[in-house]
């Protein structure tokens, strides 16, 4: 069964951003494309760099010289070391796509009630009071 950690609110990381937390002993950086939400890890498969410290942002397409164009804003992230890029949906590489990505980890949004819920149940007994007294029966 996969271990559960709790990062952050999804209120603290607005569209566009990231937020990089240590979970265990790996840094992993969560991102909110467009309300959606996704993580990948701090360490660029290039050359290890700190992949998420980078600038996030889209790519440039061309049609030829002079004629360029962004697209998919705030989809990629760039590596601050070498500049290569990673779909951060995806963790495919943009520079080596056929056998470069970094490392994805699920991130879903879990509600409170949910997350403190465990597998245990307290045993749970009617209590009365009886003048001055609490009184639990059995």
């Amino acid at each position: 069964m996969p271990q559960k950690h709790v990062v952050a609110k999804a209120a603290d990381i607005t569209p566009g951003h990231k937020l990089v937390a240590k979970v265990g002993n790996r840094d992993i950086a969560v991102f909110n494309v467009d309300g959606e939400f996704y993580g990948l890890a701090n360490t660029c498969p290039h050359e290890g760099g700190p992949l998420c410290e980078g600038f996030i942002t889209g790519i440039a397409l061309s049609a030829g010289p002079n004629d360029y164009r962004i697209e998919r804003k705030g989809e990629f992230i760039r590596c601050p070391w070498h500049g290569w890029e990673f779909d951060i949906r995806t963790g495919q590489s943009w520079c080596d796509p056929k056998s470069v990505r970094a490392r994805q980890f699920n991130v879903r949004v879990a509600h409170g009630d949910e997350l403190v819920q465990g597998p245990y149940v307290a045993e749970t007994l009617k209590v009365e009071k009886d003048g001055d007294y609490l009184v639990i029966e059995l």
